[in-house]
């Protein structure tokens, strides 16, 4: 029996798009725009991101490479055989898929998609030597270039469709805050915590967006010494009266995560551990306040070193002051160009949503010892910014479970 190469695979009726077709139609011209400017005849896109950005797809890769190709005409996902029908009713456009019955047949989508000798646009900052490699022997008269830095520059920016998506995810996270605190007791571990919290998002968003996709929505609840680092991940560590607290719930919608990160205390605050929370809850509200159109990611960086430093804090400083939302999930990272550090010098526009989350750490034996983060969601409007998380912070409400 003679195994095809690619096949198209039909299976059931297309599912709602999480956006609209002009939303999808407009993302793709101004890729192609993009295209023209320079010079590029396709783009081939193999990040979760960009394919899921341009296709509405969220590919789940397991070993196996999964791509979008843009060109002048059209816009084509590269599936594999194992997903079956969900790609094509899944995504924005047409729909290739390759089987496993010979190896490298991704490359032979590649190859029936693009005519060797085209200028290829490449996401480098994605493409695996193996990747660049083998598409270098499917087309060996094309040149390849990059086009990552390009289209992060076009995703930063949303649209009004993206926003709404955006706000609705900030009030599921804050849905999950809420969870999160009911469940916070002396003697409870970290993962019954973060379960209860997870469970309530999971279950919002399959009430708000019942055609979607429940997928990678999760918890990192924090307690003590765990609280150090701002992506540690659930532990079976049970709560102590006295303990540092953390609270972090990420509601994932079609690749769109959204973020809820707070401060805590089980029962009691010690005066050290009061002190240090109430500075970096200063520096948030500070931060803040600084999000406008017009503003530089660097200055507001260095503005609000000054406050750590005036208190002798700025060493416990961990990471940057916030970053940019979208797409965007822990395993696929964000727009660079939008982190609020020193090195960046990106200004702010109306449309553009980042978040403010200062945090400083104080190792075990001083005084006050912990994490200390509070993360808050801005839509930078023509005025200033418009905050679109609800949920309360600070000393006066965030010391639970008494």
């Amino acid at each position: 029996m003679e195994r095809p190469e690619l096949i198209e695979i039909r299976n059931g009726e297309r599912a709602a798009g999480t956006f609209s077709a002009t939303e999808m139609e407009s993302r793709q011209a101004r890729l192609r725009g993009l295209l023209a400017e320079r010079g590029i005849d396709h783009a081939l896109f193999t990040s979760y991101h960009n394919v899921n950005y341009y296709g509405d797809f969220l590919y789940c890769a397991f070993g196996r490479p999964y791509g979008l190709v843009v060109g002048e005409a059209g816009a084509t996902l590269i599936a594999a055989n194992i997903d079956g029908g969900q790609p094509w009713r899944r995504s924005f456009g047409a729909n290739l898929t390759y089987t496993d019955w010979q190896r490298d047949n991704f490359y032979r989508a590649v190859q029936r998609l693009i005519p060797d000798g085209a200028v290829v646009g490449l996401e480098f900052d994605h493409a695996s030597l193996q990747l660049r490699d083998k598409l270098a022997a499917a087309l060996p008269a094309s040149r390849f270039v990059d086009i990552g830095a390009g289209c992060m520059g076009l995703r930063l920016v949303k649209s009004a469709e993206e926003i709404a998506l955006i706000r609705q995810g900030a009030e599921i996270a804050d849905l999950g805050g809420a969870a999160c605190v009911a469940a916070i007791a002396p003697g409870v571990a970290e993962h019954e915590v973060a379960l209860a919290a997870t469970a309530a998002m999971v279950r919002e968003i399959a009430r708000r967006f019942p055609e979607a996709e429940l997928r990678d929505t999760w918890t990192w609840f924090q307690s003590g010494i765990n609280t150090d680092g701002a992506h540690n991940p659930v532990t079976s560590r049970r709560i102590a009266r006295g303990d540092i607290l953390s609270l972090n719930c990420f509601p994932m919608i079609a690749g769109y995560y959204t973020a809820l990160e707070r401060t805590l205390f089980a029962g009691t605050c010690d005066d050290a551990s009061l002190r240090l929370w109430e500075i970096n809850c200063r520096v948030h509200e500070e931060g803040r306040r600084l999000i406008r159109p017009g503003a530089t990611c660097g200055a507001i960086a260095r503005d609000l070193n000054e406050i750590y430093a005036e208190h002798d804090l700025l060493q416990y400083r961990t990471f940057g002051y916030g970053h940019s939302f979208g797409v965007l999930c822990h395993y696929y990272g964000r727009e660079a160009a939008l982190e609020l550090r020193e090195d960046v010098e990106t200004t702010l526009e109306p449309g553009m949503v980042v978040s403010m989350e200062p945090m400083i750490m104080l190792p075990e034996g001083t005084p006050g010892a912990g994490g200390y983060r509070e993360h808050d969601i801005l839509v930078v409007t023509e005025e200033g910014a418009e905050n679109i998380t609800g949920f309360p912070y600070g000393p006066a409400h965030n010391i639970v479970g008494a």
